[in-house]
Formats: structure tokens, sequence, C-alpha cells
């Protein structure tokens, strides 16, 4: 394959501006930008990136809210050919500094709020100044003319959610977001007539990888939110300036929840995307019936393949509403046992992968990445059910699975049968440790009006056998989640593992 600009992530915004220089292609907040404007913008931030002393291959720190100067940010350090290191904005302290470090960033860009948390000595670039304008330096910098990157350089870090361990730096080419790029578009039937909305977190690979840059690459018009404000949202849906919005389940649940759900004029909204973590059926069930127009699609995947590996279309929730679908463009998966043998289908086992999308491996991690590839396929970690006709069910995470009495049970399931009573708002089914059974299968549960612990325990048996049903209930008033909108499990079961 040719290197250049056909295989590079910022050679998706230059087809685009050359292909329709005026359209609009980002609106934030008061600030709107062209596809020609967005290209020359990122030219010029390129070139100042250059100018700070960076090398082709360094990497580059991005510790920032969403915005348009994020994309500028991410965009210039691709046609910079330096290596981007996405950060969680809401972390700070041991958990900031590990990214920071493990990656090697020699530069961080942040916004001005956020820059006190960063450990001294760490260089820093504002991403925009204190009163929300672009880099002042972006209007009198010459643009970009340096080298481009290859289709086989990194373009990032993409650091897993760190769920169940500390993050790993998945190593993502050019040439492998690009692939997803298309694989997203083919499986979301993404069109430059959408006009998404892009309210989660731009530093995680779902909001930037599955959405924003392949609507980039088709032309659409792209409206970024600071965060998934319920009020804006329905607001731009019912101005007519957005059809379609990705949110994982935990958003789509908090805006099915409002009271204005009900009456706001919300048909203008064509696609609904969730992803990120499972999505209760009994949840999905609700929204199709308030909004029985609306095209579902379940886009499944992880950090480590760019994010998207299977999609779960409109008309094929009719009968699988539990299923996340079938492998996307460039994605092969298997079911295997612990063996690696691929099992019949109906049967139990750890989907595999093998794809062009897939990281090259872990930063500076090569026990972790000998682990996670084996015989040429990726170990995802999830335990999944594959049918006749290729669409897979995923059942739970491997480190999710709870030994209750030398029984496995999935916490997905425990948790489908909980959404079905009408004083749950939010569940998460956890194994806690017990002399009796090992682990005790154990509801953390969010209350929606008045409800006990003996009801939801009664609800539940009367839905599950009775070793997959609970032992106990645990009331919160959140649970703890990252900004991608997966709970963290893990987290919970440390709270309460003396509980």
């Amino acid at each position: 394959m040719t290197a250049g600009p056909s295989v590079t992530v910022d050679g998706v915004l230059r087809r685009s501006a050359r292909r329709t220089p005026a359209r609009r292609a980002i609106h934030y907040r008061d600030r709107s930008w062209t596809y020609a404007e967005l290209d020359e913008a990122v030219s010029r931030a390129a070139r100042a990136l250059r100018e700070t002393g960076l090398a082709p291959g360094d990497r580059v720190g991005a510790y920032g809210h969403n915005s348009d100067a994020y994309l500028i940010g991410f965009l210039a350090c691709a046609r910079a050919g330096l290596v981007h290191v996405p950060v969680n904005q809401n972390l700070t302290g041991d958990d900031l500094a590990y990214i920071v470090d493990q990656s090697g960033a020699t530069l961080v860009l942040t916004d001005p709020d956020l820059a006190g948390n960063l450990a001294d000595g760490v260089r820093t670039l504002a991403l925009r100044d204190a009163d929300d304008s672009l880099l002042t330096r972006l209007a009198t910098t010459a643009q970009y003319d340096g080298a481009e990157p290859r289709g086989e350089d990194l373009a990032q870090l993409l650091y897993t959610s760190g769920t169940t361990a500390l993050p790993k730096g998945a190593m993502m080419t050019h040439r492998a977001l690009v692939q997803e790029y298309l694989s997203a578009i083919a499986a979301l039937d993404l069109s430059a007539g959408d006009r998404p909305v892009h309210s989660l977190p731009l530093y995680h690979s779902a909001q930037m990888h599955v959405f924003l840059l392949p609507y980039l690459a088709v032309g659409a018009e792209n409206v970024i939110l600071d965060a998934p404000d319920a009020e804006q949202i329905f607001d731009l849906v019912e101005a007519g300036r957005a059809d379609s919005l990705f949110a994982p389940p935990t958003v789509w649940i908090g805006l099915s929840n409002r009271p204005d759900f009900a009456t706001r004029d919300l048909s203008g909204l064509r696609k609904a995307y969730y992803g990120a973590s499972i999505m209760p059926v009994p949840v999905l069930e609700r929204l199709k019936e308030r909004l029985p127009e609306l095209a579902f699609y379940n886009c499944f995947g992880q950090s480590e393949i760019g994010p998207l590996s299977m999609v779960l279309g409109p008309d094929e929730h009719k009968r699988r509403m539990d299923s996340c679908g079938r492998p996307v463009l460039f994605v092969e998966a298997r079911v295997v046992d612990e063996s690696g043998k691929e099992v019949a289908d109906g049967e139990q086992g750890e989907i595999v992968y093998r794809s062009s999308q897939l990281c090259e491996g872990y930063w500076d991690k090569p026990e972790e990445t000998a682990e996670a590839f084996r015989d040429g396929w990726f170990r995802s970690g999830d335990l999944a059910v594959r049918d006749a006709a290729g669409y897979f069910t995923v059942v739970d995470r491997v480190k999710d699975v709870i030994n209750s009495g030398g029984v496995l049970v999935a916490s997905r399931q425990v948790e489908d049968a909980l959404y079905t009573h009408e004083g749950v708002a939010e569940a998460a089914v956890i194994g806690l440790p017990d002399e009796r059974w090992i682990e005790a299968v154990t509801a953390v549960v969010v209350a929606r009006g008045e409800v006990t612990e003996a009801e939801l325990l009664a609800h539940a048996r009367e839905k599950l056998a009775h070793f997959k049903a609970p032992k106990r209930v645990l009331f919160v008033d959140e649970l703890p989640r990252n900004a991608s909108g997966k709970i963290l499990k893990r987290e919970l079961r440390d709270r309460f593992a003396e509980a």
C-alpha cells in the first residue's frame, strides 16, 4: 500500500477539505469551522507543535475538555508525525502521572483549569486560552510543510479503561485507525447528510474514532458539546440541528429517566448508537416504546481494535436485542476455549480477533502484549456465544464472571433480571468473597423511588435460577464509572469486599 495521506489520520480531513471546502465541519459553542478552515488550522497547529522542538515519534499527551481545540490538537499531532496520548480529563494525582510517565510524553496539551493537576516539570502547551479562544499563535504561524507520516507509523496510544487493572497503552497506527473508520462508516450507515452530536469525551476512542473522525471522512456537519447534557441534546434535536447520537447505556438510561423525555419532541432523532458497556434489554425496550421510529445500533468493541469490532443494526434488533451483532468490515472473530480451540456454535468461550484494525501491542509492556496476542489472535477478555448465523452475544467480561459455589454466573443475566423491576434505576452485579459460596452474587443498586432489599431479592428469584439470584442487595446513590460509561466493578469489589 502506498504511504501518504491515503492511509493517515490527517489525510481523512485533507480529502474532505478538498472535496467540500465550504461545508461546515464543526460547531462548538459559538464557533464553527468549514472543512477548509479546519484543515488550515490543523496545518498551522502542526507547525506550532514541531517548532517547540518535538520530533516525529515523540509522544504528546492531551489532557483537556471537549472542544474544537482538542480535535485540532489531535489532528495536528497526526499531521506532524507525533504520537497523540489522550488522557481522561478527570484523572489527577498518581493516576494522571502514571499515564504521562508510562507513555513518555514530552509535552502535554492541556486546558488552563487542568494544567495545575500535572506534576512539576511536565512541559505543557495550552489547547486554548482562559477566555476559550484558540491559541493566538495559530493566526501567525505558517502552515506545516514537513514530511508526512506513513501508514505504519504510530498515531496514538489508546490507554485501556483500567476497569480490571492498570491501563495499558494500545499502540494504534495510522493505517489501523483509517481502516477502523471505513468499518464504522459501512456498519453504522454514516453519511454526509447526518447531523451528529458528539457529547462524550473526545479522549475516549469511541466518540473520536467510531463517530467524529468517520463523520469528518464522509463530510458531515458535526456539533461538539462539552458533555452529554440532556437539555442541550434535546434542544438540538428539536431545532433540527441533530439527528444522531452516540451514548453509553448509562447516558441513555439517564435520558430515559428524565420527566421531559416523555414530553419533548424528539421525533427528529433518527439514529441512536449505544456501546461502551452492555445495554440492559429492559431499558432498550423502554426506549424503543417511546421512540418506535428511532434506529438503534449496538456498537461493540474495545480500545485495542480501534475500537469498533461488531455492530448490531436496526433491523437485527427485532430478534436479537441481547446480541452485539456480527464483525465489521475488517474484523475476523472467533469464540475459543481456554486452550485457544474454537468452540461449536452455541457454546460459551472467549472472543478472539484477527484484524488490520488491531493495535501493534501495548506500549512498553512486552509481557502483557505476549499474553494478549497468541497464535496471531488477540484475546479480548469477553465471554460470548456465537450462533449459527454468525451473531455474537456477550455473556460477561472474563474477570467479571462470578464463581458462586463452584458454578459460574454471568453478571449480565442477573442485571437484566433486576432491570425489569420498576424500582431499579441502575444495577451492577459483582461477586464478593464468601466462605460458603466462594463468591456471593451481590447486586449494587441505584434505586428509583422506594424499594427494599427483600423486594428485589424476591423479584430476582422469580426471574432466575436459585444459584444465580443475588444473595444481597447493596444500595448506593450512584455507580462508579469512567467517562465512557463503563461501570467500574473493580471499584465496587474493593469498596464492599469487607461489607
